[in-house]
């Protein structure tokens, strides 16, 4: 049986990897974003059967809670959520993601989703 895990990629805009991103020449970045969607593209071939939703970038957040709406900074950069035997089998998949390997992204974190109690 396989369970379905939310992959979250993090990375920090201050972090030492964004900062190199950023010194970077335009020249230089562009050939590692080509190189970067490249990997990307064959991650997500490789790992097809077991993608439930590809996900994608996330934007801006807005937190909702009892004292209202704030704009509010994090470090989640994009999400996907895939299928696997095991959590550490879902984890697996991320091992070398160009996330990090290429782009300025620093980890991604992989936890299962639960069922919903009582559901």
């Amino acid at each position: 049986m396989s369970d379905t895990y939310l992959a979250v990629f993090v990375g920090g805009k201050a972090s030492a990897k964004m900062a190199a991103w950023n010194a970077l020449s335009e020249t230089e970045r562009k050939t590692k974003e080509t190189e970067g969607m490249a990997a990307w593209k064959a991650w997500v071939e490789k790992h097809q059967a077991a993608l439930v939703e590809i996900g994608g970038p996330l934007g801006k957040t807005k937190r909702v809670g009892p004292g209202g709406i704030a704009d509010v900074s994090n470090e989640m950069a994009a999400f996907t959520v895939v299928r696997a035997e095991s959590h550490g089998a879902a984890a697996r998949m991320f091992e070398n993601h160009p996330h990090f390997a290429i782009f300025p992204g620093e980890a991604v974190e992989v936890m299962p989703v639960l069922p919903i109690p009582g559901g």
